[in-house]
């Protein structure tokens, strides 16, 4: 019998996992319908939310016009990683993202940490995404029709209301199309991104004829330090290029796509940001904008003395935050079926509709748990955690490339990681600096829900793991690698 220590460190073999998801055959549980457009949406979709329309309030500050260089380092960061995350993408094409690529390179329990990390990202930035999303909404109502929701119905009780019914709706929205069928969502979901990539085309171009020189100056009031701390605010709005990875058994030709998704998402979100950002402040003073709301229909209305960008911005947030929270409710359920294929969780987040081909216990389930947070908890604060568990999985994934690299060379890889190793190291350090800057109680609250999981491990998960049983589930696996 195992001991507890070569329990915890199993790993499975990436042979099994192919086999399961018929990366190399077609054939997989779940339906292969999402094309290249429809993945570089998810990552697009995911990424591109909120945080763009109100992060330069926040960032600006800090850093003043030098903000620019605070995108490019972020994105510098949230690159290393992405091609880390290419490189496995498309080596190990698989429904769970980071937990699987945990599995196949550090073992069972660090990949079970990596899965409570990604369902702390996925679940609570859904929550919050709706919540804002309701907001938006009234804001919406307001400028078009004089008219808003009751405060009661908008809001969470604590916020003076009895519950948040419009983030309730949009995660019901989300959780009816995925049911459907995912082809059927991603080609909504693209559609999504193809208008808030409009919506903010259309800010540059208009926001551009109000640029003066004059705003950019002084430049970088607050040196290097402002740059840096401003750098570590902005990169949470580039997580959510692993949605693109969640989507690994429903991708047509995963070897090839699934990089290139990867890395079509990072380009398109970092050109968008850096012309956004430099639109803004050339043509708004970085003074105007500490403690700014709507600050990009702010700088449209200053610009063009009307009030219509405002609306057309506050319609594109609108479909902007439904795109993001789709991605978060769908990558939440693909996190859940790998587990719960592997053992680590019941079995009824594994069931698949024989019709559409997707897991729709696993997405009531999701939507139900997701809706009430939405609805009756302020989730705001709980944002530094989603971000906390993103960075422990971007950590995890440039640590399993040189895992990979080193347990198998020979593994077909459709995409390798440029300057490897230098890149996922400096990656890991990146992430790591990131971490650093978060508060204290961030991380100790971190630490006590991965303590969780670990409880789990050892309570549910070790005896209940089909690698631990020798068993399969899903597709007959080749043969498996032989562990060192």
């Amino acid at each position: 019998m195992a001991s507890l220590t070569e329990q915890a460190l199993r790993r499975k073999p990436v042979g099994m996992i192919n086999a399961e998801t018929g990366a190399d055959t077609g054939k997989s549980e779940l339906k292969r319908s999402i094309g290249l457009w429809g993945l570089s949406a998810i990552g697009i979709g995911g990424t591109i939310g909120t945080g763009i329309f109100f992060i330069l309030s926040q960032a600006v500050p800090i850093a003043g016009p030098a903000v620019l260089w605070s995108f490019v380092l972020s994105a510098v960061v949230a690159g290393l990683t992405a091609v880390c995350y290419a490189e496995l993408a498309g080596a190990v094409p698989v429904a769970g993202s980071s937990y699987s690529y945990a599995y196949t390179t550090l073992g069972e329990v660090v990949a079970l940490g990596v899965g409570a990390c990604l369902l702390l990202e996925w679940g609570v930035a859904g929550a919050a995404t709706a919540v804002g999303w309701s907001q938006y909404v009234n804001q919406f109502l307001l400028n078009v029709f004089h008219f808003q929701l009751p405060a009661a119905l908008s809001n969470a009780p604590e916020e003076g209301g009895i519950c948040n019914v419009p983030a309730i709706i949009l995660i019901l929205m989300c959780a009816v199309l995925l049911i459907r069928g995912v082809s059927e969502s991603a080609k909504t979901n693209a559609i999504m991104v193809a208008i808030k990539l409009a919506v903010l085309v259309m800010f540059v171009l208009i926001g551009i004829q109000g640029f003066n020189t004059d705003n950019m100056q002084p430049f970088a009031p607050h040196g290097i330090g402002g740059v840096t701390t401003a750098a570590s605010i902005i990169f949470f709005t580039f997580v959510g290029l692993d949605g693109v990875a969640a989507a690994g058994e429903e991708a047509k030709n995963p070897h090839r796509n699934l990089p290139l998704a990867i890395m079509i998402s990072l380009i398109t979100v970092t050109v968008m940001y850096v012309l956004v950002a430099l639109v803004a402040l050339g043509a708004q003073p970085s003074g105007e904008f500490d403690g700014q709301e709507a600050g990009l229909a702010k700088i449209l209305e200053n610009v063009t003395g009307q009030s219509w960008p405002g609306t057309v911005l506050a319609a594109g947030a609108i479909i902007s935050i439904f795109s993001v929270t789709l991605v978060s409710v769908y990558g939440q359920t693909r996190i859940l079926f790998a587990m719960s294929r592997d053992g680590m969780i019941p079995p009824i987040f594994h069931r698949v509709n024989p019709r559409t081909l997707t897991p729709v216990p696993n997405t009531i389930i999701v939507a139900v748990v997701i809706a009430i947070l939405a609805g009756f908890i302020p989730i705001n604060f709980l944002a530094e955690m989603t971000s906390v568990g993103t960075l422990a999985a971007f950590v995890t994934v440039s640590i399993g490339v040189i895992v990979l690299r080193r347990r198998a060379p020979e593994l077909p890889r459709t995409f390798k990681v440029p300057l490897y190793p230098i890149t996922p190291i400096l990656s890991v350090l990146g992430a790591l600096w990131i971490i650093a800057s978060l508060r204290t109680v961030t991380i100790y609250v971190f630490v006590i829900w991965v303590g969780l999981a670990l409880v789990w491990y050892f309570v549910y998960a070790r005896s209940h793991s089909h690698l631990g049983r020798h068993e399969h589930v899903g597709l007959d696996a080749t043969k498996e690698e032989p562990q060192p």
